[in-house]
């Protein structure tokens, strides 16, 4: 195979995008986010990505109330099913904590829009996370080619290292860099523990999310660059890939100022290492 071209390398896949319908889902937590409490939605988003190289997009589920879970990937995929459609996929929502999880998890297994789960850990007690139920529930994804997204907090990585540890076989994806304190500029104790999580080889880090966590009206490019510099570092090429985070992007600025800023802070690197952030790696990694 031929080393991508330099316009190839810079198409994108984006593996992190939120679309929320409040005409169709409950969103109870947006009543407490004003800046993101609208719609966002498919047509939206796809007329931006069109402009800037986004060739294929994964919705990653919003939060929605318990109800609306199952309701939220019917949306995703009456979406995929349109002509021409940018979406390849669904990262659902899910409640390992259940004791229903597993009969849920079975009614699930025959969607294939469906390509990864996430429960977004950092709104709930940190002991959820590290319950018998919850592991073990998370360690059924073994073997089925499902994905389990991480959404911690920096103080969390510890957790998620536990998790990862109880699910040798589970293939993680770390969101949003790890969500550091990029507003402070605090590396540590951040960066040590990324390190030792990226020595699990079933987690690839996502690099996405980190605009929203500066300085909302002043950040600049250095101040983002410590941290995913060294999420790519810490992983390496082959197990990053991209996320756009819309639209809580939005709270540091709009798409194309993160695929702007992303493009400038790869800028020097290879076509293939640029390829493979972008686009290649999640390719593979949800064989899309």
């Amino acid at each position: 195979m031929s080393p991508p071209s330099t316009g190839e390398s810079l198409m994108l896949i984006d593996t992190h995008l939120h679309l929320i319908y409040r005409d169709k889902l409950s969103y109870p937590w947006l009543a407490n986010v004003e800046q993101l409490n609208r719609d966002a939605s498919y047509a939206d988003y796809a007329s931006i990505a069109h402009r800037v190289g986004i060739i294929g997009a994964l919705h990653m589920e919003v939060d929605v109330a318990d109800p609306d879970r199952d309701a939220e990937t019917d949306l995703v995929k009456s979406l995929m099913d349109q002509p021409g459609s940018l979406m390849r996929g669904a990262i659902a929502s899910c409640r390992p904590e259940s004791d229903e999880f597993a009969a849920w998890f079975d009614s699930q297994r025959s969607r294939s829009e469906i390509i990864g789960l996430r429960r977004i850990l950092h709104v709930v007690p940190d002991d959820l996370s590290t319950s018998r139920t919850f592991r073990d529930n998370v360690k059924r994804l073994t073997g089925t080619g499902l994905t389990f997204d991480l959404c911690v907090l920096a103080r969390q990585i510890p957790l998620a290292i536990e998790l990862v540890d109880h699910c040798p076989d589970v293939q993680f994806v770390l969101d949003h860099c790890g969500v550091p304190d990029v507003k402070s500029g605090e590396l540590s104790p951040w960066q040590e523990n990324m390190t030792e999580l990226a020595r699990r080889d079933n987690v690839v880090g996502k690099v996405s999310g980190v605009m929203a966590y500066g300085d909302h009206d002043n950040w600049v490019l250095d101040d983002l660059r410590p941290y995913v510099e060294h999420t790519i570092s810490a992983f390496g090429w082959d197990r990053v890939v991209w996320g756009s985070d819309s639209p809580v992007c939005t709270q540091g600025g709009r798409i194309e100022t993160w695929v702007a800023a992303t493009h400038a802070l790869i800028d020097g690197c290879s076509a293939d290492e640029k390829a493979a952030l972008l686009r290649n790696n999640a390719l593979r990694l949800w064989n899309l």
